[in-house]
């Protein structure tokens, strides 16, 4: 092999958020928080999801996807941008960069995959109502989760493949606070035109596919609900659809704002960053529980055995006290 395909570099910075020293304290703070409510409201809607059998359906088991892809998502990058903030530490080692990319790809491409299947899932429980069971059974939503898998695997794989056989000479600063793929290209000093084609042909085509898959379901949803109009079916529409539908905006609003309306790695972007890897995953578990009245009556639920255990495991001392 030639020290051309060689990395020379051992490490790389991150310089992390444009944000002031004063300001570090009150920002790790607000972070933190919102990583924990990340990971605690994704949790709690995995929770709900397994102890409710009211909740094993479809829609629910790809949601209960959705939710640990975004606890993974962000776990990815948040707890290392707090470390930096808080030790002042930058640095973080070549393996472990290039981990933090390939797993930040894998879960970013299983986020656009399961968005997908989602809208297909909501087109065939609103233009098929009758046939739903037999079309959505639970070997079809098993396979296209597991799909959604193997190809954000693969996905990333490739990127990581192609990425790690470049060079990296002198220059070894991102200009990020994460190892985000479009960062250390720009630091190669190797030749990128086949990591930058694969990125337009494979991941693009990836994207479009899954934003074929949204578009054309909501269209037909528009179609049928349009066809004969009545408020009723309107906001049985939105009931159904309304939260994947933001979560759709939300997602890919950020990720376009990310990496095709932006010419550098400048603030902008770097704050379209933060609203994609950890603002978005934050929201999912509000949006899909506060209009969700499934998702209440279980949290309801939950609650009520809660207290129920409660009451029997004090209620013995209160029966010795009462002696």
């Amino acid at each position: 092999m030639g020290p051309e395909n060689q990395s020379s570099v051992s490490e790389f910075l991150l310089l992390g958020l444009p944000i002031r020293p004063g300001q570090q304290h009150w920002f790790f703070t607000l972070f933190l928080g919102m990583y924990l409510t990340t990971v605690l409201g994704n949790l709690l809607i995995i929770l709900l999801i397994g102890l409710d059998s009211r909740l094993h359906t479809p829609m629910y088991f790809f949601l209960s996807h959705l939710a640990f892809s975004d606890i993974s998502l962000s776990s990815i990058t948040v707890p290392k941008m707090l470390t930096n903030m808080q030790t002042r530490q930058q640095s973080i080692p070549y393996v472990g960069c290039i981990a933090q990319m390939y797993f930040f790809i894998l879960f970013g491409g299983l986020d656009n995959f399961l968005l997908a299947v989602m809208a297909y899932d909501r087109y065939v429980a609103i233009c098929h109502p009758l046939r739903y069971t037999t079309i959505m059974r639970e070997e079809l939503c098993v396979l296209l989760v597991a799909g959604s898998w193997i190809v954000s695997c693969a996905h990333a794989l490739l990127h990581t493949l192609l990425l790690v056989r470049l060079s990296f000479c002198a220059d070894n600063t991102i200009s990020h606070f994460f190892c985000d793929l479009a960062a250390l290209l720009k630091l190669s000093c190797s030749d990128i035109s086949l990591n930058e084609l694969v990125t337009f042909a494979e991941a693009g085509m990836l994207l479009f596919l899954s934003l074929c898959i949204i578009l054309s379901s909501y269209v037909r949803i528009g179609t049928i609900i349009l066809r004969v109009p009545s408020t009723k079916r309107l906001y049985k529409a939105f009931s159904t659809c309304g939260s994947h539908l933001f979560v759709v905006s939300l997602y890919y609003g950020t990720l376009a704002s990310v990496y095709f309306f932006s010419s550098s790695w400048d603030s902008k972007d770097i704050t379209a960053s933060v609203m994609y890897t950890v603002v978005t995953p934050m929201l999912n578990p509000f949006i899909y529980s506060l209009r969700n009245r499934d998702i209440k009556q279980a949290l309801e639920m939950c609650l009520n055995r809660i207290n129920i255990f409660k009451w029997q495991s004090l209620n013995p001392l209160t029966a010795v006290r009462r002696k």
